[in-house]
């Protein structure tokens, strides 16, 4: 497997390893410093900081999970502000265990030699199938079907391949089969994947990214979710919605719709976790249908295993500080 080592890193990169008390340095982690530029985005402070992790790597070794997904530019669920480095290596090569670190050591079983390593934004990241699965390890469903969404629509992730990785058996296969069977590649956004799968829980029949057309065979528009057996259009309305120009341009749109039997409503984040159990009763009454605790149940258990919960997500970190064998995030920046 060919060395991964990035090419020569630009001057404001400068990686120092070793104890530094200059103030022109920032601790990245225990021996790991990096020196101040400022200026810069929190974007270009991330990739600054992988490339000086990439020092501390052994030979071979690749970003995984969400740090791999970020590099690939892959949708993410509601990650918290402080989150690890994921990396991982293969074989019998050394894990370096530092703060702000989780390397893992991967065995593929069975599905034949290591892929050649791949770079991502000038770093080395792991197989799109890899990522899916590492990633299964500790997130919930809810939380990988929004990577694996947004994998889909990028095109990263070949079929076939990842159905050999979930007939592997490895830690996770689980909750990636699961993530994968209610993943689509045809929603735009984390919101529009929380909504529809909200829908789905709800036993909600729905179709993503319909193109509509008026009588006339007129195009009027293209929405999040289509719910046909009520001629609704139900659409997640996240903060890019809420701008004057974006709010003028949803009006206008809804007025052209006049007459065709179609009809809009949007959603908000806070309606789907905290006012499910309305939502629900609003869909209900809406299908002329009885209702049946056991859907607000599923999706509350979703929610619960997901970064979405503050439970969810206390027991993420805590899982991922135990795997760090360190507990004080003050001190990995």
């Amino acid at each position: 497997m060919a060395a991964h080592r990035t090419d020569e890193a630009p001057r404001h990169d400068e990686v120092v390893r070793g104890q530094v008390r200059l103030t022109a340095f920032r601790r990245v982690s225990h021996g790991l410093y990096l020196r101040r530029s400022h200026g810069l985005g929190n974007e270009e402070e991330f990739l600054r900081e992988l490339r000086a992790w990439v020092q501390v790597l052994p030979p071979g070794a690749v970003f995984t999970h969400l740090t791999a997904a970020r590099l690939r530019g892959w949708r993410l669920p509601a990650v918290p502000e402080q989150v690890p480095v994921f990396a991982a290596v293969r074989g019998t090569e050394r894990r370096p265990r530092r703060p702000g670190l989780i390397c893992s050591r991967l065995v593929a079983r069975g599905l034949g030699p290591p892929d050649p390593i791949e770079l991502r934004r000038g770093l080395p990241v792991d197989s799109a199938e890899e990522i899916v699965l590492r990633a299964a390890r500790d997130l919930g469903v809810l939380d990988l079907v929004i990577m694996i969404d947004s994998a889909l629509e990028a095109g990263d992730l070949d079929h076939e391949r990842m159905q050999a990785v979930l007939a592997s058996g490895r830690p996770g296969v689980r909750v990636a089969r699961t993530a994968y069977e209610l993943a689509t590649p045809r929603c735009e956004s984390a919101g529009e994947t929380v909504l529809r799968l909200f829908h789905q829980q709800m036993e909600v029949d729905v179709e993503p990214q319909v193109e509509l057309y008026d009588a006339a065979g007129t195009f009027i528009g293209r929405v999040d979710l289509l719910v046909p057996a009520i001629g609704a259009v139900h659409e997640y309305d996240g903060a890019g919605h809420r701008g004057q120009v974006q709010h003028r341009n949803d009006l206008r749109r809804e007025r052209g719709w006049s007459g065709t039997g179609y009809h809009r409503r949007g959603f908000v984040l806070d309606d789907l976790l905290n006012h499910a159990a309305v939502v629900m009763h609003e869909l209900d009454r809406a299908l002329a249908r009885p209702h049946d605790a056991r859907r607000i149940a599923r999706w509350r258990r979703l929610v619960a295993n997901s970064l979405y919960d503050e439970r969810g997500r206390e027991r993420i970190l805590n899982r991922w500080q135990r795997a760090m064998g360190f507990d004080d995030w003050s001190r990995t920046t």
